[in-house]
């Protein structure tokens, strides 16, 4: 009988208790009630969800295929990509905002996967390796190249787009290029193309092994090859596969395809380069033959370059 009594004394404490929960619940117009709060596995998956700094950069070359081998580097599973040029480490602006500012600007991965971020802007910048390197020296590099006179006429030929889209003129490429019938070397486009003289900063501060060159030539003419050499430096597992791309007769490049979406790149790419004469051409291939040749001791191959 004495039991009975203080079960039931118990149950009466209990109810109590929750009751004076309840109350103070509708007292605070539910909140606590209202709270969503997931399940633990659902909670971890959420805190392991973040944006995390760039394991691999694309560091250049500008107009040398850099959005090319971003997007195409997208199509695997356990790459994210940053979808602006962040210009973190070349612009001061940005740089003294430090790398919450820039972290901030990174994609949302989960733990394996692969962050990449590409500015083709670092490369030629003097101050941009030694800021790399403080972020993370393990950081990996890819460096996409093509011939070097080409990408200066791509590089003159965006200028000239964005110039008269504003309605400003611009200069013949001819008059940029040449000072009294010689190559003109302190022209910027000029100096881009230079390859030899930015990498040397690069290995300044960084192991050539970490710096991977992809051949900006070759990704057009037929991307799986160069792919795969980009999965493989980035110890990737390889799920990039040739029915990825297929060749676009109209726009005159590969397009990618994705779990059966489509996507080619936008109408820059592809377009009709600015005039330059032969004898120009000429010229400025000769001006290239030893930075060429620099370059490629360098990095211990040779392309097959103007």
């Amino acid at each position: 009988m004495l039991w009975t009594v203080l079960l039931a004394l118990l149950v009466i404490l209990l109810l109590q208790t929750q009751l004076s929960v309840c109350l103070r619940e509708l007292r605070s117009g539910g909140s606590s009630s209202s709270v969503y709060s997931p399940p633990s596995s659902s909670s971890s998956f959420y805190n392991a969800t973040q944006q995390r700094l760039p394991g691999a950069i694309i560091i250049g070359v500008r107009k040398g295929g850099t959005r090319a081998l971003l997007e195409m580097l997208n199509l695997h599973p356990d790459v994210e990509v940053a979808k602006a040029e962040v210009h973190y480490f070349n612009v001061e602006e940005h740089y003294r905002r430090g790398l919450a500012w820039y972290r901030a600007q990174m994609p949302f991965t989960v733990p394996g996967q692969l962050t990449v971020e590409k500015t083709p802007g670092y490369f030629a910048a003097p101050q941009v390796p030694a800021r790399v390197s403080d972020m993370n020296p393990a950081v990996r590099l890819l460096l996409i190249v093509r011939d070097p006179a080409e990408r200066l006429i791509s590089d003159y030929t965006q200028v000239l787009h964005n110039r008269l889209t504003r309605h400003k003129p611009y200069k013949p490429l001819e008059e940029l290029l040449l000072h009294k019938g010689h190559i003109d070397p302190g022209y910027k486009a000029l100096q881009r193309s230079l390859y030899h003289q930015h990498l040397a900063r690069w290995l300044e501060v960084f192991p050539r092994e970490q710096i991977h060159v992809v051949d900006g030539d070759a990704l057009i003419r037929d991307p799986f090859p160069e792919l795969r050499k980009a999965e493989r430096f980035l110890d990737l597992p390889p799920r990039i596969n040739p029915s990825n791309f297929y060749y676009n007769t109209t726009k005159g490049f590969y397009c990618l395809l994705s779990a059966g979406h489509d996507k080619c790149l936008d109408e820059s790419k592809g377009r009709p380069h600015a005039p330059l004469s032969g004898q120009a051409l000429k010229k400025l291939c000769r001006y290239f033959r030893k930075p060429n040749k620099l370059f490629f001791e360098m990095v211990g191959r040779s392309f097959a370059w103007c």
